[in-house]
């Protein structure tokens, strides 16, 4: 899922939401103000975070295929979604990795490359609007609107980013939702971290290598949590807990040591 303009080109600030199936089809396209239409958010009693799903499909749970309602933001999101770059050498770093990994790309890791290729397409991109006279004009004052109800949606670098208020007459802000990247990744950051999980750990094995493994799962989404992984000690704070079938604790990794003390 992710912006397109009106040629389905990438936008990162305007343009209409676009979500593709897994067999690269067109699911909808829609306005940013109809994402209510579009769009659920399914909540769970074991986390904070709710997860976002496509409410003509419905919350199936945490499973992908063509029958999940779950879907991906951000580079790889993008990628995935549009026709292309509108600035020449990101265009053809795009069209390099369709060519490589066909479309839609599903590997998990393909979001760096993905990334990479978005990084070309914001320099291409600041050099043409650094020679736009829009740009350089110094009418910078927006005019204040009377306060009413408002949906924004933009492409932040992790993903789709939706931001809806709704003001009382005297600006006050009387009801907000905010369905943020990480967010819309959470079905899809579990899954990955569940797939990465089954296949490296064979016959009870775990060490803090796999633990390692698993974090690529997650890290290439760039969730918004991330920075909390930062430690003194120079360990991850980030903890596995190994349960067998029967749902007994087996075993921990890693975890923040017992006297580390957080500044």
């Amino acid at each position: 899922m992710g912006l397109v303009d009106r040629n389905n080109n990438l936008n990162f600030y305007e343009g209409k939401i676009r979500v593709k199936s897994p067999l690269d089809e067109e699911f909808a396209c829609f306005e940013g103000d109809k994402y209510i239409e579009h769009i659920g958010e399914h909540v769970e009693p074991w986390t904070y975070m709710k997860y976002p799903y496509l409410k003509e499909i419905g919350w199936k749970g945490l499973t992908g295929g063509v029958d999940s309602g779950i879907y991906r933001v951000g580079p790889l999101g993008r990628i995935n979604v549009i026709d292309g770059f509108t600035t020449p050498l990101a265009n053809e770093a795009y069209k390099e990795l369709i060519e490589t990994l066909g479309k839609p790309v599903n590997s998990t890791l393909a979001y760096h490359w993905a990334r990479l290729i978005e990084l070309l397409y914001a320099s291409e991109r600041a050099l043409e609007l650094s020679r736009d006279k829009d740009v350089l004009k110094q009418d910078l004052r927006n005019k204040v609107g009377k306060p009413t109800e408002g949906i924004g949606v933009v492409e932040a670098a992790r993903g789709t980013l939706i931001h809806h208020y709704k003001l009382t007459e005297d600006a006050r802000i009387e009801k907000a939702n905010m369905i943020v990247a990480t967010t819309n990744n959470a079905g899809a950051i579990c899954m990955s971290v569940k797939n990465a999980a089954m296949g490296m750990i064979k016959n009870g094995k775990v060490d803090d290598g796999i633990l390692n493994k698993v974090e690529m799962a997650f890290r290439a989404y760039d969730p918004c949590f991330a920075c909390s992984t930062h430690c003194l000690p120079g360990t991850s704070p980030i903890e596995i807990s190994i349960y067998d079938k029967n749902k007994d604790l087996v075993k921990k990794i890693g975890g923040v040591p017992n006297d580390f003390t957080a500044f």
